[in-house]
């Protein structure tokens, strides 16, 4: 069992710092997808990783595009699989999603992406993919979580369901 984090073109160093610790200790890989905001030797992200770097199982990626061939073997080259056409369980936690974060049944090599701070996901990627967008329950006028915290939530009920793997 593999919990896959995906940020994609993440913009504040201190969120990928807090996301790579949260990975670091419950064994998530974790996906950056640029552009990103920052650059990975920027002090703010490696101070909010703290010393749990060496831990961490990272990899770099310019694109979306790239992501999706690399991850998939290069079975899907596009930056947007169209629905039905992987064997790959991709979940998009946004602000809209359909369902709650608690409602799949998260399968044993599960990717959750999440978008960059201003601006989120790609919409036509989360257009093409409804059955897969979940979201996090706020208040009714509420604009979005903190990005470090959604990861969080959503790589721990992954972990719930999975009977915390590997972690006590």
């Amino acid at each position: 069992m593999t919990l896959n984090i995906v940020l994609v073109e993440p913009q504040i160093p201190q969120n990928a710092g807090n996301v790579a610790r949260t990975c670091s200790v419950t064994g998530a890989r974790l996906h950056l997808v640029g552009p990103m905001g920052f650059v990975i030797d920027d002090k703010k992200l490696k101070r909010a990783g703290l010393d749990y770097w060496h831990q961490l199982d990272i990899t770099h990626y310019e694109n979306l595009g790239e992501f999706f061939y690399r991850v998939t073997d290069g079975a899907l080259s596009a930056e947007e699989p169209a629905p039905g056409t992987s064997a790959y369980e991709f979940y998009y936690i946004e602000t809209h999603g359909t369902k709650l974060y608690t409602e799949p049944a998260y399968g044993d090599n599960a990717y959750i992406f999440f978008g960059s701070e201003t601006v989120g996901l790609n919409q036509d990627l989360l257009r093409r993919n409804p059955s897969q967008c979940v979201r996090i329950p706020m208040l009714a006028g509420s604009r979005s979580l903190n990005l470090s915290s959604s990861v969080a939530v959503g790589a721990y009920e992954v972990l719930r369901q999975w009977n915390f793997p590997g972690i006590s």
